[in-house]
């Protein structure tokens, strides 16, 4: 059988990538996998070789800092494990990266699906990431009878060059949104915050590293603190400019850029370009379930900002649209 087509959504996060994950699992033959990379990190794509039960402890090894996130009434909209019902609780032995967003995304049921998937990927030999990364997408393909993947991850752009290296022949759809409406999603958004405030200065740094290692240290205060719209702004734009970057060394033909406002305003276009670009058909019944997913009053939600804060927000994004050429 011929290897799947694989590609990787990329994007700055908020850019509305979560709802294209929606889109995407609608259709019968594609498997959507949402947040994997982003779950799994810093462990994602390790150097080395490493055995099936080693790639296994990566993917159900809970991620202490998200766990307790979700504990103290800071999880991420993106972590959809079931709070009610499912075996694994932050309250208690914790939730396992893979299970946070990517095996709810695929299934109404995913602690079968992880109990399924643990003899596969434990009795496999000792091999490269990138390998027991594609003997899971081909289990999962085959348990949902899926032709192509795509794997879709928040905050992604940054990874590409690994991406690359461990996956040489995938393809990869950088989805972007306007800067002013992605930056003020950021600021509302924890994970966000906490990017934002590792780049600042001053003594927030060794706050947060205290806050990964102390159980006692406080969230609430560093991640309600007031920071500048502007700030987030900078943040969208310098994510922007290093990601064009990765893509830009990338052979032409592997990258399409898609833009989360054409793709409200023009759903059945797009949608048809991304598909042939993904190795699907655009399958009416498909086109017309994203028709209804895809919800365009989340764009220019911006513009109902003061005019002078709308004013600066635009300002700290002005080089990242210079560099998008938008």
């Amino acid at each position: 059988m011929a290897a799947r087509p694989l590609t990787f959504v990329v994007g700055t996060g908020r850019c509305g990538s979560t709802a294209l994950s929606e889109v995407l699992r609608l259709h019968p033959h594609l498997l959507s996998l949402s947040e994997l990379m982003a779950s799994l990190e810093p462990s994602a794509l390790p150097e080395g070789p490493l055995t099936g039960e080693e790639f296994w402890e990566i993917l159900a090894s809970p991620p202490a800092f998200a766990n307790r996130l979700i504990r103290e009434g800071f999880g991420l909209p993106e972590h959809t494990y079931p709070g009610f019902g499912g075996r694994f609780s932050a309250d208690g032995d914790g939730i396992p990266a893979v299970a946070m967003t990517t095996l709810p995304h695929l299934s109404d049921e995913p602690d079968a699906l992880f109990d399924a998937l643990r003899p596969v990927v434990c009795g496999r030999p000792r091999g490269p990431a990138g390998e027991h990364h594609r003997a899971l997408f081909d289990a999962l393909a085959e348990r949902f009878g899926s032709r192509a993947v795509v794997e879709r991850s928040g905050f992604s752009l940054r990874l590409v060059p690994r991406l690359r290296e461990v996956f040489p022949e995938a393809r990869f759809v950088h989805l972007y949104r306007d800067g002013a409406d992605c930056a003020l999603s950021m600021s509302r958004h924890p994970g966000f915050r906490m990017i934002q405030l590792m780049r600042e200065g001053g003594d927030v740094p060794g706050e947060l590293a205290a806050l990964m290692s102390d159980e006692s240290a406080e969230i609430k205060p560093l991640l309600t603190r007031p920071v500048p719209l502007s700030a987030f702004g900078r943040l969208w734009s310098d994510t922007v400019i290093e990601g064009l970057a990765h893509l830009d060394a990338l052979p032409g033909e592997l990258v399409l850029p898609l833009s989360y406002e054409a793709l409200l305003d023009a759903p059945d276009a797009e949608l048809t370009r991304l598909a042939a670009y993904l190795g699907v058909e655009p399958l009416s019944g498909w086109l017309a379930g994203a028709r209804v997913l895809l919800d365009g009053g989340r764009r220019g939600s911006a513009e109902r900002l003061p005019p002078a804060e709308l004013a600066a927000l635009r300002e700290s994004c002005a080089a990242g649209v210079r560099a998008l050429g938008v």
